[in-house]
């Protein structure tokens, strides 16, 4: 494994800390006054839409896509260190392209969709003019059990109709968003249970969709929200299947495990960014006679914060390694850990920054309460932390029953 950066990866993060440095970092005042002017917590910010022009004529765009018909031909290895980058500031993905959930939905649509998908929506998503969702949870299930859904997709003639319901669907406020990729049962009967899903693509504006609340997170209203769906006998063409009936869980895992580790590359970026600011306030703060970086426990908590960041990094590198060179399913061992790993890292060293900080680190003057709580919702998205440890022991413990 050699995780030195390449000619290439050099040059492009390069540009890209320098287009944070001098677009993203002092425009963040601006993205939030433009939002907060327009009355509306899910307005799209004007200043997304001009920078996303300018990191398109720099040649930063569509980063995370392997595919060089489609994006910009990185390894996951290689893009690694450039989304640690764009997760020190929340929205800063998006102005690549490279935000959750389209990239995920991008890579699926580009592996699983027919020419008409293709053209109609990834073409657009890659283009960066509409948003999309990726609808799997639901409120009346376990869904980190995916064949527990209990949305139905019935055949009926050359259509299908959807009835159920989804929630913490992220980016369906943004009005954007126009194409939902939803998971639910084509075949509920069929005694294979991972084979009873299928997954298809329904606009935003098909009848029967109803958009039914956005849902704060640990009271915060993100700008791209989390909503729960309604379908009520919500019809679409049969053309709009993705992939074959009763695939919709296989291609759900190729979906889930790239979006897994892409969100551990930011959450590593974003912790790193929180020890930053820990080490800048306790230069800067004077207590009991001397600046807070001359106390002995924070000095720990700078050397262990350093520690834990660097094991998540190198852990996140060894999973895109694999991912690269193995294949997912070689990978899923790796992507586990780190999915475990990365959100404690991401909470434990915002959290410090946040007890720096004091009282400011719990307000909004300040980004760590913010970075706080999406760290502790990594715990949960994309599968909680004990469905990848059980899965995780599982797999350990059939290796060792091997040997």
């Amino acid at each position: 494994m050699d995780f030195a950066y390449s000619e290439k990866v050099d040059a492009l993060r390069q540009r890209l800390t320098n287009f944070m440095e001098h677009a993203i970092y002092p425009n963040q005042q601006l993205y939030k006054e433009q939002i907060a002017a327009s009355g509306n917590p899910h307005h799209h910010a004007e200043i997304v839409d001009e920078l996303k022009e300018r990191a398109k004529a720099e040649g930063l765009w569509n980063l995370f896509l392997p595919d060089t018909e489609y994006g910009a031909g990185l390894t996951n290895l290689e893009y690694a260190p450039l989304a640690e980058i764009m997760g020190r500031v929340s929205w800063a993905s998006e102005v690549f392209n490279c935000a959750a959930p389209d990239t995920g939905n991008m890579e699926i649509l580009a592996q699983f969709g027919t020419e008409e998908q293709q053209q109609r929506w990834l073409r657009p998503l890659l283009d960066g003019e509409i948003r999309s969702a990726f609808a799997m949870t639901e409120p009346d299930v376990a869904s980190s059990d995916a064949t527990n859904i209990q949305l139905t997709i019935m055949r009926d003639g050359d259509d299908y109709i959807l009835n159920g319901r989804k929630w913490w669907i992220s980016g369906a406020a943004r009005e954007r968003c126009k194409i939902f990729i939803v998971m639910g049962k084509t075949d509920p009967q069929n005694p294979t249970r991972h084979k009873q899903q299928s997954m298809i693509l329904v606009p935003r504006d098909t009848p029967g969709l109803t958009v039914v609340r956005n849902l704060p997170v640990m009271g915060y209203i993100d700008n791209e929200g989390h909503c729960e769906l309604r379908f009520e006998n919500v019809r679409v063409p049969a053309s709009n299947l993705l992939g074959e009936e009763g695939s919709g869980f296989a291609i759900a895992q190729a979906r889930l495990g790239p979006g897994r580790i892409h969100h551990c590359m930011r959450s590593i970026g974003t912790a790193q960014y929180a020890l930053e600011l820990l080490c800048q306030r306790a230069t800067q703060r004077v207590a009991f006679g001397k600046p807070l970086v001359e106390q002995g426990v924070i000095q720990e908590w700078i050397a262990q914060s350093q520690l834990e960041i660097e094991q998540a990094r190198l852990l996140t590198l060894k999973a895109a390694w694999l991912i690269d060179t193995q294949g997912k399913k070689a990978a899923k061992d790796a992507i586990a850990m780190i999915k475990i790993v990365a959100p404690e890292v991401h909470t434990n060293v915002v959290s410090r920054a946040m007890q720096v900080f004091g009282a400011a680190g719990l307000s909004d003057d300040f980004p760590l309460a913010s970075l706080w709580a999406h760290g502790r919702t990594l715990h949960i998205v994309d599968g909680p932390d004990e469905v990848h440890k059980r899965t995780l022991a599982r797999s350990i413990i059939h290796q060792l029953a091997q040997d």
